[in-house]
């Protein structure tokens, strides 16, 4: 997310390996910034030697990154409560399954942080639920919606790890599928490991529509009973193409059905407010949650030989006290009391003007223009 190049991606392992080693959490940015800060000054410099060092001119980049990923939305990204992915497995109490949307407004806008926000989702599933084998039925089902923007100016290595879970997280009962306009807006390394096909309508408008079509028929099995050229353009709405992989991991030949929707109620809810604060959610992910991090904690370690100082410079100046101290307070200069008496008049001289009959006509014009300015822009 900071387009960090390999220097600066160096240096923040260094600061998170620092972070691990000393217990400072890093729970928001404000907590990198701190620590970016501190280990930049004299007294952190002195801390990293022995397994490297953080040039200023690195901090001052990484600095300025942050403020643009602040500024991108990243700040309701970071922080805590962190969600937990368990709660994303919820069901009712007779045993249906519940959808959780998560909305990312804007997603368009700010592209990587939408795709970070997702795979780090994806990352903590992995991580954290246990081996689970062949189901019957998933333990969940992850629909990435405009799915394109996950893939937008994607590095190689952030591919080959999107790939890599999308193979993996089967085996922890996590089903994931890709929703997007075109398959071409997948990777195909990423399309190559996916086995479920559900394909509504194409429309061919272009020669490129119509290129991008021939492409997505040759990715289909082949068909004795349809002409997938003809199939995936005259299908309406509700209706789609499906193609499933069979025990033995081959693609089974292709359907044309037709999709039933779920019987499911969406739509407002009547107090928004109430609904919300009656969900099980709520009170765990209602309000961010400010604990003691890496800010705090370094903030206190640097106020503490500040508070030494101070302690051990009163009692010396306590020592040369009495009358001796009451003598070296220096008088005020002569200029000074000039000063003060020149700004004194002046104030004296500007009240008598005020009070004057001229003044009181200045101050009705200046009134009466003040008014006129405020009319014009009501």
């Amino acid at each position: 997310m900071l387009g960090a190049n390999d220097t600066q991606e160096q240096s923040l392992t260094l600061v998170f390996h620092y972070a691990d080693k000393k217990g400072l959490p890093l729970l928001d940015l404000s907590d990198l910034r701190a620590l970016l800060t501190y280990l930049a000054s004299d007294e952190g410099k002195a801390e990293l030697t022995g397994i490297g060092g953080l040039s200023s001119t690195t901090v001052g980049v990484l600095l300025r990154s942050l403020v643009s990923l602040e500024d991108g939305g990243g700040t309701e990204f970071f922080g805590e409560p962190m969600l937990d992915v368990h709660d994303l497995m919820r069901t009712a109490s007779d045993g249906r399954g519940i959808i959780s949307c998560l909305e990312l407004p804007a997603v368009q806008d700010k592209p990587t942080l939408f795709s970070t926000a997702l795979m780090w989702l994806l990352a903590q599933m992995f991580e954290e639920l246990p081996e689970a084998g062949d189901l019957d039925k998933p333990k969940l089902a992850f629909f990435f919606d405009e799915a394109h923007l996950l893939f937008d100016d994607a590095t190689k290595a952030f591919l080959t790890s999107v790939a890599q879970t999308v193979r993996l997280i089967r085996s922890k009962g996590v089903g994931v599928y890709f929703i997007t306009q075109t398959p071409k807006d997948v990777p195909t390394e990423i399309l190559g490991q996916l086995g479920n096909r559900v394909q509504h309508a194409l429309r061919a408008f272009t020669p490129e529509d119509a290129k991008a079509l021939k492409a997505t028929v040759s990715t289909f099995p082949k068909s004795a009973f349809y002409d997938m050229d003809e199939l995936l353009t005259g299908m309406g709405i509700g209706e789609a193409a499906v193609t499933i992989l069979s025990e033995s991991g081959v693609p089974t030949p292709v359907v044309h059905t037709r999709m039933t929707p779920p019987s499911s109620r969406m739509g407002p809810a009547d107090d928004i407010d109430a609904k919300a604060k009656a969900s099980p959610l709520w009170e765990k992910y209602g309000e961010r949650v400010d604990n003691i991090s890496a800010r705090e904690m370094l903030a206190a370690r640097m106020e503490a030989p500040a508070a030494s100082a101070a302690g051990a410079a009163a009692p010396a100046s306590a020592a040369s006290g009495g009358d001796g101290a009451r003598q070296a307070r220096p008088e005020p200069a002569e200029s000074h009391k000039k000063a003060a008496g020149a700004a004194a008049g002046g104030v004296a001289a500007v009240t008598a003007f005020l009070q004057s009959k001229e003044g009181k006509q200045l101050e009705k014009q200046v009134m009466r223009g003040v008014f006129g300015l405020l009319k014009k822009k009501l």
